[in-house]
């Protein structure tokens, strides 16, 4: 069996793409699909490649018993044709792939996957504590009903 690959964006891959893989992959473990699954994170800006996920972040979603390990890295063109899908965390992100050339129908944005549609999940890196939490809430949501979608759509759970 294929696995089906996802790619979570956001702007510099420190806050809300990492703790999207890091939840989105701990659904899946969960559910016992994550061998089904390829899951990655990048940002459409290089500024914080080769760094940690924000601490704050990573403290947040600790909290929560969700472990954000992964690297920044950034968005390459690569990228674009190797993930079945890729979700943005907002508008200027999906500005951003667009530009890049990417598939219309292969990038969504997350916020498709939860009632919380319209507004993107917001950057909290500039905020308090609790943005850091509202993000997890939202994400937390946002990827459970990816999960659901994925695992209709590709038949994941046996």
């Amino acid at each position: 069996m294929s696995r089906v690959s996802v790619l979570f964006v956001c702007m510099g891959n420190i806050c809300r793409s990492p703790a999207a893989e890091a939840i989105f992959r701990h659904c899946a473990m969960e559910r016992g699909v994550l061998d089904r699954l390829s899951i990655d994170s990048c940002g459409t800006g290089g500024w914080h490649a080769g760094e940690a996920a924000d601490s704050r972040m990573r403290s947040a979603a600790s909290h929560r018993g969700i472990e954000i390990s992964s690297i920044a890295r950034q968005v390459i063109q690569a990228d674009l044709a190797d993930f079945d899908y890729i979700l943005c965390m907002d508008d200027d992100n999906l500005d951003h792939l667009r530009s890049m050339g990417v598939d219309q129908r292969a990038v969504l944005m997350l916020e498709h996957h939860d009632s919380h549609r319209g507004q993107g999940v917001p950057d909290p890196y500039y905020g308090d504590g609790d943005g850091f939490q509202r993000v997890l809430d939202l994400l937390e949501v946002a990827c459970g009903h990816l999960l659901d979608h994925l695992g209709s759509q590709h038949d994941l759970e046996e």
